[in-house]
């Protein structure tokens, strides 16, 4: 394997002239950074990354520490997450550390002696624990992304799932319904309860009123949301309107409907939440409110990057703004206005 003295006495200069070129730390003539790249061309020269890392104090290197990577919605920031760092000539190390907090300790420990240039946390829940964790290593540039609060030690985005729960609960409403259940999120966790707020909010509003019964709490996992929609099925009363605090619980619901043979969205209206990948492909396709995840992913890297290579002191939060996709899974309800 050809060395850095090789390609020196290939191109007849110095190693610093050799480094300078790959480096471009200093200004070195045409002529010679022609021979210098001749030489690592025909000599197959790849100079160590770790060395150039030390002498440039950078690795090109981000850090991502993920809850999950297997739940749709976060796979698909990770994949957006990628291509931004991709297209930006970083490399991306992904930490999945599924919400635990002894892997999330060791998972930063070795981000840190990796060098990594910043790092990206994108977490369900941020208990105090892990915030402390994060605190120590305020030296390397963070973005938290996905945070429901502002922290005085990192840049954040928040995504405003109070707004998206109120948004699709509010169009229910505007297309007749009353009578609306909810199957959420954990109501324990951010996401879930601020999604849910919303949707309290929408119905105070409206002066709406509903039977305890058609409140249930559940994981965002398919099996959740049909187990949530069997129960709503056998309810004394039934529903015209169902909204899902995500759309892996709407999946689950509209399987649920189907084996029961009830018709979505002739007898109950559904709407789900994120907007992952294949909701257009559900039966029916599934209106939905949209995050985001490309939009998240590059202002996320490109405010990291701005801390990284601007040196930028101050901490900036970022709300995001979801939006709604509408489909077929939501019909007309009895109190449509003529």
């Amino acid at each position: 394997m050809a060395t850095i003295k090789d390609v020196a006495k290939h191109a007849g200069v110095s190693t610093t002239t050799v480094s300078h070129v790959i480096n471009k730390t200093r200004f070195v003539a045409e002529d010679t950074k022609a021979a210098v790249w001749a030489a690592i061309k025909q000599l197959n020269y790849s100079p160590s990354a770790v060395a150039r890392s030390l002498k440039v104090n950078n690795t090109k290197t981000i850090g991502l520490l993920a809850a999950s990577s297997g739940s749709p919605y976060f796979a698909e920031v990770i994949q957006a997450v990628e291509a931004a760092c991709y297209k930006k000539g970083y490399t991306l190390i992904l930490c999945n550390a599924q919400n635990n907090l002894e892997k999330q300790e060791a998972y930063l420990a070795m981000l840190a002696q990796k060098r990594v240039d910043g790092m990206l946390v994108m977490c369900s829940e941020y208990p105090t624990p892990l915030l402390n964790m994060l605190q120590n290593y305020h030296n390397i540039p963070m973005m938290v992304m996905d945070w429901g609060k502002h922290s005085d030690f990192t840049d954040n985005i928040e995504d405003n799932g109070f707004h998206g729960g109120y948004l699709a609960t509010r169009y229910l409403i505007d297309r007749g319904h009353r009578e609306i259940a909810t199957i959420t999120g954990q109501l324990n966790e951010h996401t879930g309860r601020e999604r849910h707020k919303g949707f309290l909010h929408a119905l105070k509003e409206a002066k709406i009123t509903i039977p305890d019964e058609w409140v249930i709490e559940a994981d965002f996992h398919p099996h959740e949301g049909y187990e949530g929609m069997m129960k709503l099925l056998a309810a004394s009363k039934r529903p015209t309107a169902l909204f899902c605090g995500g759309d892996v619980i709407a999946m689950g619901a509209l399987c649920a409907a189907g084996e029961m043979g009830i018709r979505v969205p002739e007898d109950i209206s559904v709407i789900g939440y994120d907007n992952i990948r294949n909701t257009r492909f559900f039966n029916p396709p599934l209106t939905t409110i949209q995050q985001p995840k490309e939009t998240l992913a590059e202002m996320a890297l490109d405010m990291l990057l701005d801390k990284i290579i601007n040196k930028r002191e101050t901490y900036n939060s970022i709300e995001l703004h979801p939006e709604l996709v509408e489909r077929n899974s939501v019909t007309d309800g009895p109190f449509l206005k003529k």
